[in-house]
């Protein structure tokens, strides 16, 4: 991510994965300052929100989380990404939702998942269906967060491995939506259009 930094917000980052990598307890402090003393803003102009891209800012701060998992076991580590989840800002969550495909936590960290989806911050609930999500979270619980992106708005290329892991009963669901759209005089979003053709080869057992 160093291009996208200037000298001086390069030289920043590097002295705070240093310090985090010698001392992991001190991402606690430095993990959301990040924004301020290393850069901000978005890796791609179309994505001001960061729903599909990493912002820079998110970028920095997983690279802090990865120099503190280098020097905390797994129960350890499980522990500080609740804790700068659970006392973060919506851009701090958003961050360590994003870092949790680069940190062995195995399910460790599913319930940062579930809160994120349980909400309606569109930002969360895109970064909570990433690549993370794919490999651990459960089938009921993926789909219901694939529906949620299309009552709130997500773009579902926000979501990693849609078709790999749709499956017919998906297809039922969004179906389902489509259906209440129509009968409501509502249009039916493109993105649901695009998941039924993409899961039209489907069918039930």
């Amino acid at each position: 991510m160093t291009d996208l930094l200037d000298n001086e917000g390069c030289a920043r980052l590097n002295e705070l994965i240093d310090e985090v990598t010698s001392t992991p307890a001190r991402i606690a402090v430095l993990f959301p300052a990040v924004a301020r003393s290393v850069g901000r803003g978005p890796t791609d102009p179309a994505d001001p929100d960061g729903l599909v891209t990493s912002r820079v800012e998110d970028q920095a701060r997983v690279a802090l989380l990865r120099a503190a998992a280098q020097g905390l076991g797994r129960a350890d580590l499980a522990r500080e990404v609740a804790a700068l989840y659970r006392h973060g800002d919506a851009d701090e969550k958003r961050a360590v939702l994003r870092a949790l495909d680069h940190l062995d936590l195995g399910d460790d960290a599913l319930d940062l998942l579930g809160d994120a989806l349980r909400g309606n911050d569109i930002r969360l609930i895109a970064a909570a269906l990433g690549p993370y999500a794919v490999r651990r979270l459960d089938v009921h619980s993926w789909r219901h967060g694939v529906l949620k992106c299309l009552f709130t708005g997500v773009p579902l290329t926000a979501v990693s491995g849609i078709a790999e892991r749709g499956d017919a009963e998906l297809a039922r669901m969004v179906d389902g939506f489509a259906a209440e759209r129509r009968t409501a005089g509502r249009d039916v979003p493109a993105d649901a259009t695009w998941l039924l053709e993409l899961l039209s080869t489907y069918e039930e057992d």
